[in-house]
């Protein structure tokens, strides 16, 4: 998939987003603002480096066209390239993974392939 590689982080997030939309995830993703200095900040409150995505979905059966997909929550965080984590974003993927039932990721642009077929319903494996 040669064309992913040329990808930026945004047109990445845009594909991952369209993708989750597409097979009924719900998204959630906090875009940063600019100040009335003309500086971009991301308003929160908390502990910094939560990740990019959180997705959900409801479950659905399976149907002869398309896979079930159980009840799910994914946090992801979006790297372009072979991007890498901050410490704090760091501690955050070890704090959700330590938490039952919960999926993190961070996936670059070379995932891809595991992304359409996670968000297509197949189920995450270890």
């Amino acid at each position: 998939m040669t064309a992913a590689l040329h990808m930026t982080e945004k047109q990445f997030q845009d594909t991952v987003v369209d993708l989750a939309a597409f097979h009924g995830w719900r998204v959630h993703h906090v875009k940063p603002g600019m100040t009335s200095r003309g500086t971009w900040l991301t308003n929160v409150q908390g502990h910094t480096g939560f990740p990019d995505l959180v997705l959900a979905h409801a479950g659905r059966n399976a149907s002869a066209k398309r896979p079930a997909i159980l009840p799910t929550i994914i946090f992801a965080e979006l790297k372009a390239g072979r991007g890498r984590l901050s410490d704090e974003q760091n501690k955050w993927a070890l704090t959700l993974q330590a938490c039952p039932g919960v999926e993190y990721y961070m996936w670059t642009d070379l995932d891809m392939a595991f992304i359409v077929h996670r968000l297509g319903g197949f189920a995450w494996q270890n």
